[in-house]
């Protein structure tokens, strides 16, 4: 007769895990379903339990390649596996699912686990759980950004000039563009300019154009980027890069409206929204004598702060899902997702290039992927973890182990902020710290 779960066992339910979960005794009859194996699957706890996983799971696999079979039959877990599951409401969705032994106190088998998560391709259930944190491009769950994201519809509709900052690859200019496409402007153009990109002999005669014979090669009038924005905006980015006498241009333009081409000596009214962005601190430029005091409390009306990706990693996922949908769509491919263990890697990564690095891994691994999922041999060195064992998947832990493992996970990637990782895993705050106490860990330093 085959040896069923504890009682004490079975009442281990990971519902602090965000991927499904489910558990098998060895009659291949459910024993536990977490509440995120409910909202994939469309089925209730209530109806999971008892019945053979087969009729809950309904996988493409179940008849002739049961990875649940494989495990008990080897011993051996099985980590990310795409499959096709059939939820309640008869849909088909693409997921990974990895498994693992489940074992008593007495290192003896007692049945096995599933873990599972859905994959970007499932657009529907990827809307279901994104609509609420997206803005236009920009997405995000984190509170911070989510604060930042809704006051923009209200800044947008002034014409005050806007200060971004945010580090390198934070995406200021997302966001700029963001404030243009919900202004009054929003019908005008959109004209971006890096000020660090252009040398100084010539950025001012792209800004605000030149006259004919201005100078030796002024053939004919040209128009300034000031004028392309004419009803508009201009984004001025990297604005901490600006000599001393551009700051004056620019000063001037934001108190009058006014400015005059290179050879002219007639004003041009402006009617352009000015936005503008900076990686560095303007204030320290302001004690070093480098940038204009004056023009820096003419710029700072209304500053908008952007956090770095490493603080923001409830966001990576969703960032992740965003480009593989992006480079499916650019490169014809389908790939379906990533693996846990390449997530897991990006999770723990420190991102000192932030959103746009993480862009380009997700690309890189692009190039490299010829399967189904992404995997850690297909993200670029850096990120590669040293060891690429799943720190959930492991033959032989209990379910004990296995919730200890996903808490202390989660709080290490939030930096051990309790209400950080209660919300990542979906749990109240005191119920979190009942579990750390209950399962012993420790805050490492």
């Amino acid at each position: 007769m085959s040896k069923k779960p504890t009682q004490k066992n079975s009442q281990m339910i990971l519902n602090s895990v965000a991927d499904g979960l489910f558990s098998v005794d060895l009659d291949w009859r459910v024993t536990s379903f977490n509440s995120a194996a409910e909202k994939i699957t469309s089925i209730s706890k209530k109806d999971a339990l008892g019945r053979f996983c087969s009729e809950v799971f309904q996988c493409n696999v179940c008849e002739k390649n049961c990875i649940l079979r494989k495990t008990i039959a080897t011993g051996k877990p099985i980590v990310d596996t795409p499959v096709y599951i059939l939820r309640a409401d008869k849909t088909s969705i693409p997921v990974s699912a990895s498994t693992a032994i489940v074992k008593d106190s007495h290192c003896n088998m007692i049945g096995s686990v599933v873990t599972f998560r859905y994959l970007p391709s499932s657009n529907k259930l990827k809307e279901e759980t994104t609509i609420q944190h997206s803005f236009k491009d920009i997405i995000a769950k984190n509170p911070r950004m989510l604060s930042l994201l809704s006051i923009i519809p209200r800044i947008a509709q002034s014409q005050s000039t806007i200060l971004i900052q945010g580090a390198s690859g934070t995406g200021k200019e997302v966001i700029a563009r963001a404030i243009h496409n919900n202004s009054l402007n929003q019908k005008g153009p959109f004209v971006a300019v890096n000020c660090s990109a252009l040398p100084d002999t010539l950025i001012e005669s792209e800004l605000f154009g030149y006259k004919v014979g201005a100078f030796t090669d002024a053939k004919k009038d040209k128009p300034g980027r000031f004028s392309q924005a004419q009803g508009g905006t201009i984004f001025l980015d990297e604005i901490g890069n600006a000599s001393l006498p551009l700051q004056i241009r620019l000063l001037r333009i934001l108190e009058n409206r006014q400015y005059e081409p290179l050879g002219s000596t007639e004003s041009v009214y402006s009617n352009a929204r000015v936005i503008i962005a900076t990686n560095v601190d303007l204030q320290k430029l302001v004690q070093k004598g480098e940038f204009r005091q004056d023009l820096f409390f003419r710029i700072n009306v209304i500053r908008l702060s952007l956090p770095l990706l490493v603080e923001r990693r409830e966001d990576i996922p969703l960032l992740v899902n965003y480009f593989i949908d992006r480079f499916n769509h650019l490169n014809c491919k389908n790939i379906l997702g990533i693996s846990h263990e390449a997530m897991t890697a990006l999770m723990l990564y420190d991102w000192p290039g932030n959103i746009r690095e993480l862009e380009n891994a997700i690309e890189h691994a692009f190039v490299l992927c010829q399967e189904d999922l992404i995997s850690t041999e297909h993200l670029p060195d850096q990120i590669k973890p040293h060891n690429s064992a799943s720190p959930l998947m492991q033959s032989g832990l209990t379910l004990k182990e296995i919730e200890k493992r996903a808490i202390r996970q989660t709080l290490v990637k939030n930096q051990w902020k309790k209400v950080a990782t209660a919300r990542d895993l979906g749990i109240d705050k005191t119920t979190l710290r009942r579990k750390i106490k209950r399962l012993g860990i420790q805050e490492i330093h």
